[in-house]
């Protein structure tokens, strides 16, 4: 079994934030996999599909991003999720619009729901996708994260959303996360 959890804000208000990077990644593959998400009591909307025989688990914590380790520490133990069948979606100030980086661990780089999900599971060694949003022009950082992509934003982000859903079912196909790393940094 395999997780892929998206960060983001639930409701409409945060829809099409750059906070919720996370979400449109795992709402991209929810629809090219034909996965309906369900709330559950794990403060999370949980969708499921099988890929060769196994189960692959779409996560959208439902806890506000600076509490998505609440959900997700969980739901891993749950459904018994080892670390290595985890990948965590999330946006990275820090990297340039629509780039993407992959890793197999590291610190939350101030991200609050890396931090959050660090401290529910008990490390820092978890696969993760991390989609560029960009620093703030002029903005503080709460209201970047929290506003919408600009037109031209929006069309660079949506190549790397599906790009991020590619490595996703790269990963879930049966491809070490190494490889995946290797195909998609």
């Amino acid at each position: 079994m395999k997780m892929i959890v998206g960060l983001g804000n639930p409701g409409k208000k945060y829809e099409n934030t750059k906070h919720n990077i996370g979400f449109m990644v795992v709402d991209r593959l929810a629809e090219e996999h034909d996965a309906t998400f369900k709330k559950n009591t794990f403060e999370a909307e949980v969708a499921d599909y099988f890929v060769n025989g196994e189960k692959i688990l779409l996560v959208k914590p439902l806890t506000f991003m600076n509490e998505s380790g609440r959900a997700v520490g969980p739901l891993m133990t749950y459904f018994g999720v080892y670390l290595e069948e985890l990948v965590v979606i999330a946006d990275d100030l820090d990297m340039d619009l629509g780039k993407l980086r992959l890793r197999k661990k590291g610190s939350a780089g101030g991200h609050n729901g890396l931090k959050s999900i660090i401290s529910h599971i008990g490390t820092q060694e978890f696969n993760r996708i991390k989609v560029g949003i960009g620093r703030p022009n002029g903005k503080t950082v709460v209201n970047h994260v929290l506003s919408t992509f600009s037109k031209e934003e929006a069309e660079t982000i949506a190549v790397s959303v599906a790009r991020a859903a590619d490595a996703a079912d790269d990963f879930v196909a049966g491809a070490d996360f190494l490889q995946t790393m290797n195909r998609f940094n």
